[in-house]
């Protein structure tokens, strides 16, 4: 296999090494690509020194690649996946750029494996608030039916990337905010990207769409409030669910135990609960909290934690990866 890493600099360009390397996938020939600004660095991947080499329109044309990653933002993957697919790469795209696309699949492995099946050179990677919800929801979805998704993030910085986290070490020196809209040390900032005519933000009503493409289910009713919270990384969820069938709470908590990806930590009498500091450097989902929301006929609550940077980006791509090179 002849693997390209584009935007191999940045943060999650970087994890997607580690998570390659660690699960000793077999690349014959890697290319790591970036912007103008990183080129000639060099990357160490499996006892080897690869040099960046910078995009261009020339670096799928003139190279023989199979697969390629993409974390390097939007426009970079709007102009520049087109142009690996038509030179016979399949794109496993990081961005948002191409999630909502009809004609692109967005795959979660342990959920809906069988999408890479109808692509067309590019494969979307969900928003990583939405990959670590659905891999709970799925099989609960399939169990019981969702009727209706309340979903309240607690974000970490490192969602926004290495500013993000810069922003947070800032703050905690007293000084001044750069990437985020205020100052994020000692804060709660109710604003994850832009904000929309409806009042929600993009993140949020990334949540609602891609949920329901994932789930294969547009009429579930969904609403969501993402929050960007002083922690480096991985996400918190607390998601509010109500079913059409009824349940019992032994059965729900065995059904996520016995779910691909996920670790249950459900032990309240000895304050064992998902936390974002054991989640870290992990690829599982972590739930907890599993209740009953007594407010409704069939509902129910849980704590949803995992690393942002790994199954909510570089680890959930790389086993997309791993899903086409075993078909």
């Amino acid at each position: 296999m002849n693997l390209a890493i584009v935007g191999a600099t940045g943060l999650v360009g970087r994890t997607f090494l580690d998570v390659l390397e660690e699960r000793n996938a077999k690349i014959d020939n890697l290319f790591l690509f970036s912007s103008a600004k990183s080129k000639g660095k060099i990357i160490r991947f499996k006892e080897k020194d690869y040099i960046v080499d910078e995009l261009n329109e020339n670096s799928f044309k003139s190279n023989k690649i199979d697969y390629a990653l993409f974390s390097a933002g939007g426009d970079i993957s709007k102009k520049f996946a087109p142009i690996a697919a038509e030179n016979g790469c399949i794109v496993i795209d990081n961005s948002s750029a191409w999630r909502m696309d009809e004609k692109v699949p967005l795959v979660v492995p342990e959920v809906n494996p069988e999408d890479v099946e109808w692509n067309e050179g590019i494969i979307a990677n969900p928003n990583c608030s939405t990959i670590q919800a659905v891999v709970a929801l799925a099989p609960l979805h399939k169990e019981y039916k969702i009727k209706r998704i309340v979903y309240s993030t607690y974000q970490a910085v490192s969602g926004a990337g290495i500013e993000g986290i810069k922003d947070l070490e800032r703050g905690m020196k007293g000084e001044k905010n750069e990437k985020f809209p205020h100052q994020i040390c000692n804060n709660c900032i109710p604003h994850i990207d832009s904000f929309l005519e409806n009042g929600y933000t993009k993140e949020e009503m990334k949540m609602v769409n891609e949920t329901r493409k994932i789930l294969h289910d547009e009429t579930m009713k969904i609403t969501s409030t993402t929050v960007r919270v002083p922690v480096t990384n991985c996400h918190s969820e607390s998601i509010n669910i109500e079913f059409y069938n009824q349940f019992e709470i032994k059965q729900v908590n065995q059904l996520l135990r016995d779910s691909k990806g996920i670790s249950v930590v459900d032990d309240i009498q000895n304050n064992n609960y998902p936390l974002a500091t054991a989640a870290e450097g992990k690829d599982e989902v972590y739930v907890g909290r599993i209740r009953r929301d007594e407010s409704v006929e069939s509902g129910l609550n849980l704590w949803v934690v995992a690393d942002n940077i790994r199954k909510g980006a570089a680890t959930n791509a790389v086993q997309i990866l791993e899903l086409m090179l075993n078909k």
